[in-house]
């Protein structure tokens, strides 16, 4: 099985990044999944109906979330619901509106995605990520599956390199999100699992991670909280892997890290 895993799109320039280069990869490859981090779709912060759509007509499948995902009204509506195909972190409180993990049919198999967040410098007051893992795989215990795909949004990279070797062999893929650059250390362990520790993102090539790169100067220079604004054309960067797993044992054999860039016009 192959699985392609989109890092955190932002904003409308990133939506179209994904509709110009998505096909091409799904020609190329011919993953049997494709997910990706929504949790900037609209605007930047948090995700919208259209959205969604948008991007589900251009090929994705499904979607993890992550400290944004909540930014926008009608979050409820696209998290809840059995054929929602939007995930939450798993470790937010269990009132949290939405599921953090979902079991998904392909072909013969089934995929066991989970998405969770973690604590370093969020100031969110979470679940532990960690806890909140085993305790989904002990919710699944006797269902059958060919593998877990984790979305481990989280701010640290010591979180981020904690948790996978505390997932090493129990998850087929970690992938981290949120910080928006990507990180060069893909791999495979000896037990099977495939990591980075951060994806990247689709976004902006000439922004700061997706904004405006002068307003982010500004808030720099001046200690002044500026709004966040998104460049809607130019050059924008997009930021996958490609991950091949043993439908058979769950294990990783493979994975790629994928980069590229197009242009996006007004």
């Amino acid at each position: 099985m192959t699985i392609l895993f989109i890092g955190d799109i932002v904003g409308s320039l990133g939506r179209e990044a994904v509709k110009k280069i998505l096909p091409k990869l799904r020609k190329q490859h011919s993953p049997d999944l494709v997910i990706a981090n929504a949790e900037n779709l609209a605007h930047g912060k948090g995700v919208t109906a259209d959205t969604l759509q948008e991007m589900r007509a251009a090929g994705i499948d499904y979607f993890t979330g992550g400290n944004h995902i909540f930014a926008k009204k009608g979050f409820e509506q696209l998290l809840t619901g059995d054929n929602s195909v939007l995930l939450r972190p798993a470790n937010y409180p269990p009132s949290t509106p939405g599921a953090g993990e979902k079991m998904i049919a392909i072909n013969q198999n089934n995929i066991l995605l989970i998405n969770l967040m973690g604590r370093v410098f969020f100031r969110e007051h979470l679940d532990c990520p960690f806890r909140a893992f085993d305790a989904i795989l002990k919710k699944y215990e006797g269902e059958k599956f060919a593998a877990v795909i984790v979305d481990f949004h989280a701010e640290a990279t010591s979180e981020k390199n904690a948790f996978r070797f505390y997932a090493d062999g129990r998850a087929g893929a970690i992938i981290g999100t949120h910080t928006h650059i990507p990180t060069a250390d893909e791999r495979v362990s000896k037990n099977g699992t495939a990591y980075i520790t951060d994806v990247g993102a689709v976004m902006a090539r000439d922004s700061v991670l997706g904004v405006q790169r002068d307003i982010i100067i500004k808030n720099f220079l001046t200690q002044i909280p500026q709004t966040h604004e998104f460049p809607t054309a130019g050059i924008a960067e997009f930021n996958a892997v490609l991950i091949t797993l043993d439908a058979q044992t769950g294990k990783a054999a493979g994975i790629k890290r994928i980069y590229k860039t197009v242009t996006v016009a007004e």
